[in-house]
């Protein structure tokens, strides 16, 4: 992976916008053009004990920087009567493929670690559209005392992430009549589904959404988490403004971040990084930072950013 590391410093990607919005980016991402989304699923949190034991799960290892991890497969079709699909907006949102960026995001926490920048230990961390969730299994792996898996389907959390949590994590021991799972860690291991409109309710370390994250004032500083992972989450466009205001929701404060992995730009949907940093810039709130860039040919551009509350 070539990567390199910029200066810590606010980030400032594009001038002022004209009205015409030459640059096509921008806070205009609802346009009219966009088809109505059906309903979200309601937001739950899915208990390990609640794991599928009808969908057929295979495991096989991927080695990431040195650390072999183990990633789940599902089939789509037996899980969502779906097949050859990514994705299907406001049904199904990919989360039982392992996209690129996962990997890139593993990798990146562990040359993080590994040169000083990043201590994991004792940390609260969320995993925002988690798929298989090998970050927050990383994280895991590293030390931290707080994890919550959180994606769009309850159903990719009951036939894929919690399978994977179980197969990087092996058990201590699990009882059959009570809905805990004992890992060989203390760390509290947690998921949950639903829709980053409102999945903020049901999040334990969320902040209440009277709070404002550049108020100092009466700040619970016992609120939010530590560390943030989301990785291939921002392809969507009329799905960014709501990620980016969860996001304000659950870091903690003052000295949360965010890492984010995600190709510059996903053709044929709008998304990408830099549309996505557009609308963080525009906020004024947080600043990011280029902490990797990966161009390996095998797919577009992609990248991972530190986020953190200026």
């Amino acid at each position: 992976m070539a990567s390199k590391q910029p200066e810590l410093e606010s980030f400032t990607l594009f001038p002022p916008l004209n009205e015409k919005n030459q640059l096509g980016l921008g806070l205009g991402f609802l346009d009219s053009s966009e088809k109505p989304l059906p309903p979200p699923p309601p937001c739950v949190e899915v208990l390990p004990s609640e794991v599928s034991s009808s969908v057929k799960y295979t495991v096989e290892p991927v080695i990431l920087n040195g650390l072999t991890l183990l990633k789940g497969r599902v089939s789509t079709r037996e899980v969502f009567a779906l097949s050859n699909s990514d994705l299907i907006p406001g049904k199904y949102e990919g989360g039982l493929k392992l996209w690129e960026g996962s990997q890139d995001l593993v990798r990146t926490l562990c040359s993080e670690v590994q040169d000083g920048k990043l201590l994991l230990t004792g940390k609260r961390v969320l995993e925002l559209g988690c798929g298989h969730g090998l970050p927050g299994i990383f994280a895991c792996l590293e030390g931290a005392a707080v994890i919550h898996f959180q994606d769009f389907n309850a159903e990719v959390l009951r036939c894929l992430t919690i399978p994977n949590v179980n197969a990087n994590l092996p058990k201590e021991s699990q009882s059959l009549t009570i809905d805990v799972v004992e890992w060989n860690t203390r760390a509290d291991i947690r998921f949950f589904s639903g829709d980053w409109s409102e999945v903020h309710q049901v999040l334990p370390y969320a902040h209440p959404d009277k709070e404002e994250p550049n108020c100092s004032s009466g700040m619970n500083v016992t609120a939010g988490y530590d560390i943030i992972l989301m990785a291939e989450t921002v392809y969507s466009i009329p799905a960014l403004s709501n990620l980016y205001q969860l996001i304000k929701k659950c870091m903690s404060r003052p000295h949360g971040v965010v890492y984010m992995a995600a190709k510059k730009h996903y053709f044929g949907v709008g998304g990408g990084s830099r549309r996505f940093l557009s609308l963080v810039e525009k906020d004024g709130v947080i600043a990011a930072s280029l902490v990797a860039e990966v161009a390996d040919g095998s797919s577009n551009v992609r990248e991972v950013w530190k986020l953190s509350l200026k």
